[in-house]
C-alpha cells in the first residue's frame, strides 16, 4: 500500500513539475497570462474575499497552489477536428485501409470520441485568464464604487501591471480611501399628515443613524422599512418611489446631512397629476370563494355563508367548515389594512396543503375602503402515492420493498388531511442458502401508518392568545405498527404521537409532543446469539474453557442460558471476582436489555432556531434541544392504576415493565462562507438519558451510538465505545454522548468539491447498571477517552442531492487503554470508507 501510494504521489509530482513549465501554451504571443492580483488598501495588502470579488479579472483557479484546470484545458487541441482527419490524411491510402479495417462507420466513431474527449478536456478545464487592461479599469471603478457607497466619499484608486520575461503577468491595485464620511443630522420637515405622524411613530426602527459612517445599503433598507411599515398601517397606495434622501455634503468636514422626504400620494389622470395626503384605508368585507379561481368570479355561488364578519361562497353545497377557513385568513373585516395579513395567508392557505396557490386581490371602494377578494382552488380530495426501493445491507443481500400511500384532504371539514401510507418488504439474508427450507426470499416486513394533520391546535381550551394563528400551529396525530420476521429477534411495534407544532418566528419551530407511546415486542427471543454472534462466541470460548458441555460447544437458547445461569449462581469454577465472570455478568445484562419488550409513555418539547434565509444560503447556524421525560404518570398513578411488580420489583402494565427516564439533547451546527465556495462547518453535540424509578437502563431505541458516516467517520456505526471498553459487541450503545465535528468544504472544479475534516466524540455508560469503569464516564477524567478521527472525501452535487463519499483515519484510539493511542492506526489498512446523501451537518 505505501509503495503504490508512494508511486501515485511521485507521479502526481512529476505532472505538476512538467506541466508547471507549460501553463502558457495556450496564452497567444503578444498577451500575458494572470498569475496574481493584490489588492493594496491605505499601502496594506487586503486579502478579504469582499474586495477580491470585485475585480473583474482573477487568476485561474489553483488546487495546492497548483493551476491543475488549467493543465487540462491546455492539454486539449485548439482544432482536434482538423488534426484528426490531417493524420488520416497524411498519407494517401491510411484512410482506406482503417475503413477497410474498422468500416466508415467505425472510424467515424473514433473520430468523433477523439473529438468528443477533446472537448471534454476544455469543459472541464478552464480556459487561460488573459490580462485585458479594460477589464482592470472597470476593476478600478468597481472598487471607488464600492469604497464611495461606504462612506468614503474622495476614495482615489490606480493600478500598475508587472509584464514577466515568461509571458505572465500580475497586477497591484491601490486604494486610498481618505477619511470616511459619518452621519452628522437627520431631518424631516414635519407637516400634520397621517403618514408625517406614524413615520415619526418608527423613527427610532431607523437604519440610518447619527455618528454612523455612511453606507449606501442603510438607505435602501430605510426606505423598504418606512413602506413596509406604513403599509402595514392602512397606508395602502403607497410605494418605495414615495421615499427619498436629500444628501448633502458641502462644507461639513466630512458629515453628512440628511434630509428624509416623503412625497404625498401622486393621483394620474387623463392629463394631469395631482398630489393629495395618503389617507388610512380599512378592510370593508373580505369575501373567500373555496371552489374556483378568479376566472369564475362571475359564475353563481349556489351557497354562501356569513360568518364572523367573513362572507363565504360556494359552487355547489360547502364542503368547508366557515372557521376552518378563516382561521387561515390574516385579513380581518373592519380592521385597517396590513401588508403583512395578505402575506400570512398566503404562507397558512399554503400550508394546508388543500388549496393550489390561493389568490388575493383587492377592490378600492370610493369610501377609502378596501373590499378583499379570496380565491381558493381546492386540490383532489385523493392523491395515490407509490415508491419502490432496492437496497442492500449488512444482514440481507438484496431487498425489495414497496411503499403506496393515500392523502385524503379536507376529511372532516376542517382542511384537516389525513395520510394512509404502507411499507411492504422481502428480502434475502446473507444465509438464506444455508436454510433447510432453500427458500431464496426468506426476510419479510410489513407496516402502516396512520398521520392525521389538523391546521390548528386542537385542544378544548382557548389557545389563541398564547399560540396565534400567525405562528403556524398545527396538531399531528400518528398511529404506526410494523411486523418483521427472520431480521434479527423478529419484532413487532406499535406507536402513537399526539404533537403540536408552530412558529414563533421565521427562524424557530416549536415541537410538543403531549404524549409518544411506543411498544416493541421481540417475537424471537431464543435467536439472541444467533444475531448477536460476538457475544455467542465469547460466551462459548469461556464455556469451552471451563470443560462447561464435555467440551462441545453450547448450542442456544437452551444450554446458553443454562450456562449464564450456572455462572452467575456460582454453580461454576468462576467467582464474582473473575474477569471471566464479570464479561458472563455483562453479557446476560445485555441480554436481558435487548431482549426484554419495551413501553414507552413520554412526553417532550424541542426547539429548533435555523438562520438559513434559502437552500444556498452558507452563512447560518442551526440550535437544537430537546427534552424528554418518559414513565412518570404512570409511575405516579401505578397504585392508583393498581399495577403490578415483576420479579425485579417494577411496575408492569399489559405485563411489559414500563420505561422511566429523562433525556436531553443539544444540538448546534454553525457554517461560515468563506468565498470562493469554501465553507467551514462545525458541529457539537451533547446528549444524556438518565434511567430511574421503574428503570434501571434505557431502552435501546432511545439509546445512544457513535460512528458512522454522520459522525465520527474514522469508526464503524455502532463500532465505538463504551469510553474505553474492549467490547465485541455488534452493536455498542450507551446513554450518554459528546460528538464535536469540523471540516473544511472546497470547490476542486465545476460540481466536484473536496473536504477535510476532524470528528472527535464517544458515548458512556452514566447511572445506570454497566459496572465496566472502562465504559462508565466518571467525570472530567473520562474525556481522555474522545475518540478522534481525521480524514478527507469528496462530494459532487447533483443540485437534487449530493453524493458524499469520505475516508476518516483513527488518530486517537481509545481503544489502546496502557499503549500510544496516537496515530497508531492511522493507515488505509485501518481506514473506514463512507458513502453518504447529501453533507452530515
Amino acid at each position: 500500500m505505501k509503495l503504490t501510494l508512494n508511486n501515485i504521489l511521485i507521479f502526481t509530482l512529476a505532472t505538476a513539475l512538467m506541466s508547471s513549465c507549460d501553463a502558457v501554451k495556450r496564452v497567444p504571443e503578444d498577451k500575458y497570462l494572470l498569475t496574481k492580483n493584490t489588492v493594496y488598501v491605505n499601502d496594506k495588502k487586503d486579502k478579504s474575499e469582499t474586495i477580491n470579488n470585485l475585480l473583474y479579472q482573477k487568476p485561474n483557479s489553483r488546487i495546492l497552489n497548483f493551476p491543475l484546470r488549467l493543465n487540462i484545458y491546455n492539454l486539449a487541441r485548439p482544432n482536434i477536428d482538423s488534426i484528426v482527419n490531417a493524420n488520416l490524411d497524411k498519407n494517401p491510402h491510411k484512410r482506406e485501409h482503417l475503413e477497410s479495417f474498422l468500416s466508415k462507420k467505425q472510424l467515424d466513431k473514433y473520430i468523433d470520441s477523439r473529438i468528443s474527449f477533446n472537448n471534454w478536456l476544455k469543459k472541464t478545464g478552464e480556459a487561460p485568464v488573459i490580462v485585458d487592461e479594460e477589464r482592470t479599469k472597470k476593476s478600478i471603478k468597481r472598487l471607488n464604487d464600492y469604497y464611495i457607497n461606504n462612506g468614503w466619499f474622495d476614495v482615489e484608486s490606480n493600478y500598475s501591471i508587472d509584464k514577466k520575461d515568461n509571458q505572465r503577468a500580475t497586477i497591484d491595485y491601490h486604494v486610498k480611501t481618505g477619511v470616511p464620511f459619518i452621519i452628522d443630522s437627520i431631518s424631516k420637515q414635519y407637516r400634520p399628515t397621517v403618514v408625517d405622524s406614524l413615520y415619526r411613530l418608527g423613527q427610532k426602527n431607523s437604519f440610518i443613524k447619527r455618528n454612523e459612517q455612511y453606507k449606501t445599503v442603510n438607505f435602501q433598507l430605510e426606505r423598504e422599512r418606512i413602506t413596509s411599515d406604513l403599509r402595514n398601517k392602512g397606508i395602502y397606495h403607497f410605494n418605495q418611489d414615495y421615499v427619498a434622501f436629500e444628501i448633502d455634503t458641502v462644507n461639513t468636514n466630512k458629515k453628512v446631512n440628511v434630509d428624509v422626504q416623503i412625497q404625498d400620494r401622486a393621483i394620474r389622470t387623463q392629463d394631469s397629476i395631482r398630489r393629495e395626503p395618503f389617507k388610512i384605508y380599512n378592510i370593508k368585507d373580505v369575501n373567500i370563494y373555496t371552489n374556483g379561481t378568479f376566472e369564475k368570479r362571475d359564475v353563481t355561488r349556489t351557497d354562501s355563508i356569513n360568518y364572523d364578519g367573513y362572507t363565504i361562497y360556494s359552487i355547489g353545497k360547502m364542503r368547508f367548515r366557515p372557521k376552518a377557513l378563516t382561521d387561515a385568513i390574516f385579513i380581518t373585516p373592519k380592521k385597517i389594512f396590513r401588508d403583512i395579513d395578505r402575506t400570512r395567508s398566503y404562507r397558512y392557505l399554503s400550508e394546508l396543503r388543500t388549496f393550489k396557490y390561493p389568490d388575493i386581490n383587492y377592490i378600492e371602494n370610493p369610501d377609502s375602503t378596501l373590499t378583499t377578494n379570496i380565491f381558493l382552488t381546492p386540490l383532489k380530495k385523493f392523491s395515490l402515492g407509490f415508491s419502490t426501493e432496492v437496497s442492500q445491507s449488512n444482514i440481507q443481500t438484496i431487498g425489495l420493498s414497496i411503499n403506496p400511500s393515500l392523502l385524503i384532504r379536507n376529511i372532516f371539514r376542517g382542511a384537516e388531511t389525513l395520510e394512509i401510507s404502507g411499507f411492504g418488504s422481502i428480502g434475502a439474508s446473507k444465509d438464506a442458502s444455508n436454510k433447510s427450507n432453500n427458500q431464496f426470499f426468506d426476510i419479510n416486513e410489513i407496516g402502516v401508518n396512520f398521520k392525521l394533520t389538523i391546521p390548528r391546535l386542537f385542544s378544548p381550551f382557548n389557545t389563541d392568545k398564547i399560540v396565534p394563528k400567525y405562528m403556524s400551529p398545527s396538531t399531528h396525530i400518528n398511529l404506526s405498527t410494523t411486523s418483521q420476521t427472520n431480521i434479527g429477534l423478529d419484532k413487532q411495534t406499535f406507536s402513537g404521537t399526539f404533537n403540536y407544532k408552530w412558529s414563533p418566528s421565521r427562524n424557530i419551530t416549536n415541537r410538543l409532543d403531549l404524549f409518544n407511546v411506543q411498544y416493541v415486542r421481540n417475537l424471537n427471543v431464543g435467536n439472541y446469539f444467533g444475531v448477536y454472534q460476538n457475544s455467542f462466541k465469547t460466551l462459548n470460548d469461556i464455556a469451552l474453557s471451563l470443560n462447561y458441555n464435555n467440551g462441545e460447544d453450547l448450542k442456544y437458547p437452551e444450554q446458553t442460558d443454562a450456562f449464564i445461569s450456572d455462572v452467575l449462581n456460582n454453580n461454576t469454577s468462576l467467582n464474582p471476582n473473575d474477569a471471566n465472570y464479570k464479561t458472563v455478568s455483562g453479557i446476560d445484562e445485555r441480554k436481558r436489555r435487548l431482549t426484554e419488550n419495551n413501553l414507552i409513555f413520554s412526553s417532550s418539547f424541542g426547539l429548533v432556531e435555523d438562520t438559513r434565509q434559502n437552500l444556498y444560503d452558507e452563512d447560518f447556524s442551526i440550535f437544537r434541544v430537546k427534552l424528554e421525560l418518559a414513565g412518570n404518570l404512570l409511575a405516579n398513578t401505578s397504585k392508583l392504576l393498581g399495577l403490578t411488580k415483576d420479579e425485579s420489583n417494577r411496575y408492569q402494565l399489559f405485563n411489559v415493565a414500563f420505561s422511566q427516564y429523562a433525556k436531553t439533547e443539544i444540538d448546534f451546527i454553525k457554517h461560515w462562507d468563506l468565498g470562493k465556495k469554501n465553507v467551514l462547518a462545525v458541529r457539537s453535540y451533547a446528549g444524556i438519558a438518565i434511567p430511574y424509578g421503574n428503570s434501571t437502563s434505557i431502552p435501546f431505541s432511545k439509546s445512544f451510538f457513535a460512528g458512522g458516516a454522520n459522525d465520527n467517520r474514522a469508526w464503524t456505526a455502532y463500532s465505538l465505545g463504551p469510553g474505553s471498553s474492549k467490547t465485541s459487541n455488534e452493536f455498542n450503545e450507551a446513554n450518554f454522548k459528546l460528538a464535536f465535528s469540523v471540516e473544511q468544504r472546497f470547490n476542486l472544479f465545476e460540481d466536484l468539491n473536496g473536504a477535510i475534516f476532524v470528528d472527535a466524540g464517544n458515548i458512556w455508560n452514566v447511572l445506570d447498571e454497566v459496572k465496566d469503569k472502562n465504559a462508565v464516564f466518571s467525570g472530567f477524567n473520562s474525556l481522555k477517552d474522545i475518540a478522534v478521527g481525521s480524514g478527507f472525501g469528496l462530494r459532487y452535487d447533483f443540485s437534487f442531492f449530493v453524493f458524499r463519499f469520505d475516508i476518516g483515519f483513527k488518530t486517537y484510539n481509545p481503544f489502546y487503554q496502557n499503549q500510544n493511542r496516537w496515530f497508531t492506526d492511522y493507515n488505509f489498512g485501518n481506514a473506514v470508507y463512507n458513502i453518504g446523501i447529501n453533507y452530515p451537518f
